[in-house]
């Protein structure tokens, strides 16, 4: 089943390329062949992976993001042929390098893994969604109801390396030993294997792999952004392409903005709504250029802070529940 909108002018990427591995799992006793990393989600810091947590919901995911450059062109960008794209076309995105690494083959996992989707397939229609949604299209500015473009930059990520391990927790990504635009993905083989029913095999599978590239693809404000405001970038990404898992409540009144995945998500999709689309591809291209200072960011943003426009959100939701 395809999730994504099938229009696109993102260009393919390269094949995908597969390393697989077999080797005993060592779930009591024994560490595995790559240590895992903390059972914490820090706010974003370079290169310091965080770890989902495993609750009582079937879905959600937690990754740390690391810092992005801040803005400075990499030597592949500033090459003469590299012309910068007019306002009236997409943003150009030059697709990365793909790679699968599976662990253990035989962990039942990966078994569902292999058999539920294509790898290449959705790494790539997954980075077409991310591009549509934060790099392609209108950006609203607050003091006008005009649409308008301008020029989106993407995070120049050079290739992505989706790793199929036994671990705790769902999934989290990370830069990679070689350097910040090279990402790994680590995906749990033991949440896949307990994803249920069986029907969503697919679109949980998906749904997490869109929500970890976006942190591949998305800026944070040299990492001054709240973690959970990254967090529902992701999320609101993931719910933007139609993979929001049963169990996600748009109804239900989160504690802070800033709570984190799809409660955050859902705040945002309120403030496209209210202020237009666009809003959220605006948010992500000024973590680009600015560091995240809350007062200042919002107001420039929209016009309001953050903190009144959550009130008015929480408002709508309670005069919801109410019909």
């Amino acid at each position: 089943m395809n999730h994504f909108d099938k229009e696109s002018n993102l260009p393919e990427t390269e094949n995908l390329h597969i390393h697989l591995a077999i080797s005993p799992a060592k779930e009591k006793g024994g560490s595995s062949a790559m240590a895992l990393p903390p059972d914490t989600t820090p706010a974003p810091q370079p290169f310091t992976p965080g770890m989902s947590s495993q609750d009582d919901a079937p879905a959600p995911t937690s990754s740390a993001v690391p810092a992005q450059p801040n803005g400075k062109p990499t030597s592949e960008e500033t090459k003469p042929e590299d012309k910068e794209p007019d306002s009236s076309s997409p943003t150009a995105f030059k697709p990365p390098r793909l790679r699968l690494h599976v662990q253990e083959i035989g962990h039942p996992g990966a078994s569902i893994f292999l058999t539920s989707v294509n790898a290449a397939t959705i790494l790539q229609q997954s980075i077409k969604a991310i591009h549509k949604h934060l790099y392609t299209g209108p950006i609203t500015p607050s003091s006008t109801s005009s649409p308008q473009s301008t020029h989106l930059h993407p995070p120049p990520t050079r290739s992505v390396t989706l790793i199929l391990r036994p671990m705790d927790g769902v999934a989290y990504t990370t830069g990679s030993d070689l350097d910040s635009d090279h990402k790994e993905i680590h995906f749990s083989l033991r949440y896949i294997s307990g994803i249920s029913p069986s029907s969503r095999y697919s679109s949980e599978i998906t749904g997490v792999v869109v929500h970890e590239l976006v942190h591949c693809y998305q800026w944070n404000g040299s990492g001054t952004a709240p973690g959970g405001l990254i967090e529902g970038v992701a999320d609101w990404v993931r719910l933007q392409s139609n993979l929001a898992p049963p169990h996600w409540d748009r109804g239900a009144v989160p504690g802070r903005w800033d709570v984190g995945y799809q409660g955050t998500a859902y705040f945002l999709e309120y403030l496209e709504g209210r202020f237009g689309e666009g809003v959220v591809r605006r948010l992500n291209e000024k973590l680009r250029k600015e560091r995240y200072e809350e007062v200042a960011f919002w107001t420039e943003l929209v016009g309001w802070p953050v903190e009144r426009l959550f009130e008015d959100y929480k408002k709508t939701l309670e005069e919801k529940s109410k019909e």
